[in-house]
C-alpha cells in the first residue's frame, strides 16, 4: 500500500504563523504598566493638591472655625478626567480640583506645576515625537510609525505642532543672553556629522563651542551648521557670541583649524589659545609609520 504524504504550501505556514504570533493581542505586562502609570501619575497630583492645601485629603481642622490654625489656604471640589499620552501610552487620569484662597480673601482655581494646564502629552512624548520627525520621516509616516505605541491620538498635526513647539525652543535658545554667564574659557571645535536630508544621508560640518565656568563647569554656548569651518564661517558664530553678552574670554582651547586661528585673531587678538591635545594626538599618529603609532597606543594604555 502506497502512503501518500502531503507537506503543507508556504501560504499555509504562513497563515499557521500568523495565527499563533496574533491570536492573542493582550500584553500584561504593558497594562500593568500603563495602570501603574496611571497610578502614579495621580498619586503625584493628590501630594501635590495635599501640599497646597497644606493637610491631607479629607482631614479636618482640629477646632471648628479655626482654619488659620490648622493650615488649611482652600477646599477641594471634585476631579476631572483628561487624556494623558505617554512613552506608556494614552490613558485616561483623574486630575484633582480645589479653589485656593488668596492674601486679599478671594479664592483662584489650583493648577499644578507637575502637569500643565492644557496639557496633553509629556515631555517625553514630544521628544519621541520630534526625534521621529528629525531622522528623516514626513509627519504621515511619523503618525504610522507611532500609533502602535500612542495608540493612534497621534496624527500629523500633533507631530507637526510638536515641531514647531521644538523649533520655537530650538530658536530661544540660539538667541538667549550669555550676558550673565561667567565664561572664562572656551572650547572651539568643528566636527563633522551624518544626518538624513531629503531622503539621503548625508554629512554635515558643525561648529561647536563649549564654554566653561569659573567654577569648572562646562555648558554648551553655540552649535552651528555652517557650510565649513572657514575663517568667515567662524568669525560669524564668534560676532553672534558677543552680540549676546559674551565677555571676552581668559583661554582658549582650539582644534588648530586655520580657519579658526584668523577668526580668533581677528576678534580676541592676544587671548592666550591652546591647541587641543586630542586633535594634536590625531595629527601625529596620522603621520607617523603603523609600527610607531600601535606602540606609542599600547604605551598610552598602560
Amino acid at each position: 500500500m502506497t502512503s501518500i504524504t502531503t507537506k503543507p504550501g508556504s501560504s499555509q505556514l504562513e497563515a499557521a504563523t500568523t495565527c499563533r504570533l496574533f491570536d492573542n493581542w493582550f500584553d500584561p505586562t504593558e497594562t500593568e504598566v500603563r495602570a501603574r502609570a496611571r497610578g502614579f501619575i495621580e498619586e503625584l497630583l493628590r501630594s501635590e493638591l495635599d501640599e497646597a492645601l497644606a493637610r491631607p485629603r479629607y482631614g479636618r481642622s482640629q477646632m471648628a472655625g479655626n482654619e488659620g490654625r490648622s493650615g488649611i489656604t482652600g477646599h477641594r471640589h471634585g476631579s476631572r478626567t483628561r487624556p494623558l499620552t505617554g512613552t506608556f501610552g494614552p490613558i485616561e487620569i483623574a486630575v484633582p480640583r480645589a479653589r485656593l484662597t488668596t492674601s486679599e480673601g478671594k479664592t483662584t482655581e489650583w493648577k499644578s506645576h507637575a502637569l500643565r494646564a492644557y496639557q496633553r502629552r509629556t515631555l517625553a512624548a514630544d521628544a519621541l515625537i520630534a526625534s521621529t520627525f528629525l531622522a528623516g520621516t514626513n509627519t504621515r509616516r511619523v503618525r504610522r510609525v507611532l500609533a502602535a505605541l500612542f495608540g493612534g491620538t497621534v496624527g500629523k498635526d500633533t507631530v507637526s505642532r510638536t515641531w514647531r513647539k521644538v523649533k520655537s525652543d530650538w530658536d530661544g535658545w540660539n538667541t538667549r543672553s550669555l550676558a550673565g554667564e561667567p565664561i572664562v574659557r572656551l572650547i572651539l571645535d568643528g566636527t563633522v556629522v551624518r544626518v538624513r536630508l531629503d531622503r539621503k544621508a548625508t554629512s554635515i560640518s558643525l561648529l561647536v563651542v563649549l564654554g566653561v565656568r569659573a567654577d569648572g563647569q562646562k555648558v554648551l554656548l553655540a552649535i552651528k551648521s555652517m557650510g565649513g569651518e572657514s575663517a568667515e564661517a567662524w568669525r560669524a558664530v564668534l560676532d553672534d557670541l558677543i552680540a549676546r553678552g559674551l565677555r571676552r574670554p581668559e583661554f582658549l582651547i582650539v582644534d588648530g583649524a586655520p580657519g579658526l586661528d584668523k577668526a580668533i585673531a581677528s576678534v580676541w587678538d592676544g587671548v592666550p589659545v591652546q591647541r587641543c591635545t586630542v586633535h594634536k594626538h590625531r595629527n601625529l599618529f596620522a603621520h607617523a609609520p603603523s609600527g610607531c603609532t600601535k606602540r606609542s597606543r599600547r604605551i598610552t594604555t598602560t
